[in-house]
């Protein structure tokens, strides 16, 4: 359809049409702003200087467009982890188990903050926060409970921890060597993504510089031992659910991932070495359409990004993996049941947008940490897509769309120019010091805010369709005798471990963390004779210092 006759259309069908629905916009747009136009055809593509049928290509092929495998989902499932931790490990322990019995495929660990921020369950400041938001672990003992009769070599799990990564990663490869499982065999992912903490999470610990030396000794230690292992998982979605809209989730997003490249290879590495298990963490949100266009627009950035950018040359390094989750952000505490259609409608966004990993957030989340039957319900949420939908059954089904190809240019363009901006400003480290994505995300949540607030944006069951409902009943409750029970098995810990032994483990620990040397083989050897997480993080306390929370450092 030539331009002329598209204006034509356009004249002669939408305005009959918004008479027809009146309380919809004319001027309708994405929720990062995006304008939307009522047709796409193939003159949109031409627009953005884009030989359409040329430049689509195919799944399999770079830029990665249409995904990183020629047969997608018809040559293996994606796989379906739910985050799950709380309590003990001894109950985290058991609701792994039913969920691997339910058919879950890997495991995620969820932390709680005092584990995040390096304190043991007894610190003072861990007070009221032990077992509360995810498993506290402060100890190889806490670990090996963790995974008690589950075979470390035949699950990958994925740990969602960053100040405290490099410890975590060698609490888990110790329990794994005492379950008779090298370090070689196992796999999983580790998110050791410290720069988003600075701009939209808090659970940093040190300054930036210091975090980015222990983020590298990661990425060394298991280039050269741990071959199965993905080494960082660079996230977007806890800046989205900060206030981000999609186009600041990919450049912010991108604009670490680089910082974190070029810090390894300042440090000796080559691109290729660590470049194929960088994985990346995203959202899904609401708007279905945006969102599949956003991982398409992702995957073809960071494969121009590491080819044209960095020189790598091999494939896998171009390869964009990405692990998805529904947005917490979105589920609301008023009508909870709405929540299952907004997580179901974002996980087709991932799917259809190509993701290799998924969770899918249950109802009652907007009340209480899940209950065990709101995230079976969850689990089956992905089992019925895979197996009942069709959506598996076709590569890329939305490849060709004019409105997703036009769209996934557009985010691709918008995102480059933010990645730009940051570069000029020095690049992502500099950015985070100056205060740049806080303030950029800050006016986004605001705005966003405006519209709910105004009746703008609507919510369903919050500003709009409203009802009286009873509270909702089987919200789980975190035993609070879990806390007193995890306390006791820490103080039985120090009393049966070797002290000398551990006084020499953490001597050893403070001289490698004021020379050059790789931190990742000291802190082994720390918890190998039972050195706790808050003491070893202790070590790094003094000599690194502590980040406070202000904007410049």
């Amino acid at each position: 359809m030539p331009s002329s006759d598209k204006n034509q259309w356009k004249r002669e069908t939408l305005a009959p049409a918004v008479k027809r629905f009146p309380e919809r916009r004319e001027n309708f747009q994405t929720d990062s702003g995006l304008k939307i136009d009522p047709l796409y055809s193939p003159e949109d593509l031409k627009d953005q200087g884009l030989d359409y049928d040329a430049d689509l290509g195919y799944p399999g092929e770079y830029p990665y467009t249409r995904g990183v495998q020629p047969n997608t989902y018809r040559g293996r499932v994606w796989t379906m982890r739910q985050y799950s931790g709380y309590g003990s490990a001894a109950d985290t322990n058991e609701r792994f188990r039913y969920l691997l019995d339910q058919g879950q495929t890997g495991l995620s660990i969820a932390f709680d903050l005092p584990t995040q921020i390096g304190y043991d369950s007894d610190h003072l400041l861990a007070r009221g926060e032990v077992g509360k938001v995810g498993v506290p672990i402060c100890s190889l003992e806490d670990m090996e409970t963790l995974f008690k009769g589950i075979p470390m070599d035949k699950v990958s799990t994925s740990m969602t921890i960053n100040a405290t990564a490099s410890l975590l990663l060698c609490f888990y490869i110790v329990a794994a060597r005492n379950q008779g499982v090298s370090q070689e065999q196992i796999s999983g992912t580790i998110q050791n993504d410290i720069l988003k903490e600075y701009i939209a999470r808090g659970t940093y610990i040190y300054p930036p510089r210091p975090s980015m030396r222990l983020m590298v000794d990661v990425f060394k230690y298991c280039s050269d031992s741990v071959p199965n292992w993905n080494t960082i998982s660079i996230s977007g979605y806890h800046m989205r659910e900060a206030g981000a809209t999609a186009v600041q989730e990919l450049s912010f997003t991108f604009a670490n991932a680089i910082a974190y490249v070029q810090a390894a290879l300042d440090a000796g590495l080559k691109i290729d070495d660590f470049g194929p298990r960088l994985s990346f963490f995203f959202v899904a949100q609401n708007n279905l359409f945006e969102e599949v266009a956003k991982f398409r627009a992702a995957r073809r950035m960071w494969a121009r990004i590491m080819k044209d950018r960095f020189g790598a040359k091999d494939p896998r390094s171009m390869m964009l993996r990405f692990h998805t989750q529904t947005a917490g952000v979105s589920l609301t505490a008023q009508q909870p049941d709405n929540n299952l259609i907004r997580c179901t409608i974002q996980a087709l966004a991932a799917i259809l947008g190509g993701s290799q990993s998924l969770h899918v957030n249950s109802r009652d989340e907007a009340l209480a940490l899940p209950s065990e039957d709101s995230v079976q319900l969850s689990l089956r949420t992905q089992q019925i897509l895979a197996f009942e939908s069709g959506v598996s059954d076709v590569v890329d089904p939305l490849g060709g769309s004019y409105y997703i190809e036009s769209l996934t240019n557009e985010l691709e363009a918008q995102a480059l120019e933010y990645i730009k901006r940051i570069d000029e400003l020095g690049g992502s480290v500099e950015a985070i010091e100056q205060g740049f994505q806080v303030r950029e995300i800050g006016d986004a949540a605001y705005k966003h805010g405006q519209e709910v607030e105004s009746g703008d944006r609507t919510i369903v069951g919050v500003n709009r369709f409203t009802t009286d409902e009873p509270p909702i009943e089987g919200l789980m409750r975190v035993n609070e005798e879990a806390a007193k029970v995890q306390i006791e098995r820490l103080e039985k810990l120090r009393k049966d471990r070797d002290d000398g032994k551990v006084k020499a483990a953490l001597e050893r620990l403070e001289q490698v963390a004021q020379s050059e040397e790789n931190t990742v083989p000291a802190i082994l050897e720390c918890v190998e004779n039972y050195c706790t997480l808050g003491e070893i993080s202790q070590v790094f306390r003094r000599i690194f210092g502590e980040q406070d929370g202000t904007l410049s450092f």
